[in-house]
């Protein structure tokens, strides 16, 4: 009955709040991501991106105005993510704030010596693990329409969400039933603790923040895939 419910509640969803074919269009030409989808592909990514729009408040601060063409891109593209899944992947938060350019966070550091030192870092983006997605539109802006292999501030966010389903933001996401968890850990922790062991003979393969923690290894790895 559940089940039934929900799909009824989609499907009214899709009907009253659908993309304007001309967005969708344009979309599919303009975003490097879009480019290769079959068919079947592109009209489910359509879908998602539909109900991503009308559940989540996506909205601008510090006077940026977010037109649905601007929201329609970060929703998209942050779609492709749960294209095999479900839109359930995203459950459990309802906001999406994005700033004009880079924001600055104030946060307190602590060094070798063990000294608390105040530091300002200007950040593309941030995901709360129960709270809030936070994107720099500048950066969306310059990883959707051309391409840097290796950077996508949306992909990026939008994996630690999957990755905080588990409870945790470990890099361990909920996985398909065939997958093992036994093999993801063990291959997420044999490649982490290589590109670990890359960086200490100075020897850069990918973005170093990778290797920040397993979280942000998994992060940048899907900005990369």
């Amino acid at each position: 009955m559940l089940s039934r419910l929900r799909r009824y509640r989609t499907l009214k969803t899709l009907r009253h709040h659908g993309l304007p074919d001309h967005l969708w269009r344009r979309l599919r030409k303009q975003l490097f991501l879009l480019h290769n989808l079959s068919t079947r592909e592109a009209v489910e990514l359509r879908e998602l991106t539909t109900l991503l729009l009308h559940e989540k408040a996506i909205h601008g601060v510090q006077g940026l105005e977010m037109t649905l063409e601007m929201r329609a891109v970060i929703a998209s593209q942050a779609c492709l993510m749960i294209l095999e899944l479900d839109f359930s992947s995203f459950k459990g938060w309802k906001e999406l704030i994005v700033y004009p350019g880079a924001l600055k966070v104030q946060r307190t550091v602590t060094d070798e010596f063990g000294i608390s030192h105040e530091q300002a870092s200007p950040l593309s983006g941030e995901s709360w693990q129960n709270g809030p997605l936070i994107l720099s539109w500048d950066d969306v802006e310059r990883d959707s329409y051309r391409r840097h292999p290796g950077s996508h501030v949306i992909i990026h966010e939008f994996a630690h969400k999957l990755d905080a389903l588990n409870g945790r933001v470990n890099g361990m996401p909920p996985l398909h039933p065939d997958m093992p968890v036994e093999k993801w850990s063990k291959t997420l922790s044999t490649a982490y603790e290589h590109l670990q062991q890359q960086l200490y003979k100075r020897k850069q393969s990918i973005n170093p923040y990778a290797a920040t923690s397993p979280a942000e290894f998994f992060a940048v790895l899907s900005e990369y895939f």
